[in-house]
């Protein structure tokens, strides 16, 4: 079976799905958390954006170093920007897509702190990865929107807030 098809697939659904998400967002609330601990609302959302471009990052190199700057969040402001920088992102991964081969995805992966390996993939097992930090995050979201009385969207059947519950 080739994973490839598979994963082109499931980024496409999580793409239509955040969507959803981003469509409803309110950048009113850019600063609320539910919680001290928790991240405000529009770097988590900046975030799930983020995430949609991780393929490209994965494919392009072999290790991520934190300590050496190689990640550098971007800062958000208002709901159009998000919706332009997750456009943007997916966009790069679609790009990366339509080039890879199936091998590819067996190449090694990895996140650091310098020295310190965070993670060890590969590049099959680090979209894999992406694709539930999508997930995780986006459900974060939506827990926000509730606290929020904004409408949560279906993800993978319908929520509350769905006319058809």
């Amino acid at each position: 079976m080739e994973t490839l098809p598979n994963l082109r697939k499931e980024f496409e659904n999580e793409y239509q799905i955040t969507k959803q998400f981003f469509e409803v967002y309110d950048d009113s609330l850019n600063d609320y958390a539910p919680h001290e601990k928790s991240m405000k609302m529009m770097p988590l959302a900046t975030h799930i954006a983020e995430i949609f471009g991780w393929p490209e990052i994965i494919m392009k190199t072999e290790n991520l170093d934190f300590s050496a700057g190689d990640y550098k969040p971007t800062f958000l402001n208002t709901k159009e920007e998000l919706q332009q920088k997750f456009e943007e992102d997916y966009s790069k991964t679609k790009t990366v897509f339509s080039a890879m081969q199936e091998a590819e995805l067996d190449g090694k992966w990895s996140m650091s702190m310098g020295e310190q390996i965070l993670a060890d993939f590969t590049k099959y097992s680090a979209m894999r990865h992406a694709l539930d930090q999508i997930t995780h995050h986006r459900a974060q979201l939506g827990v926000y929107y509730r606290l929020n009385n904004i409408p949560v969207p279906p993800s993978y059947g319908p929520s509350a807030d769905t006319s058809d519950y």
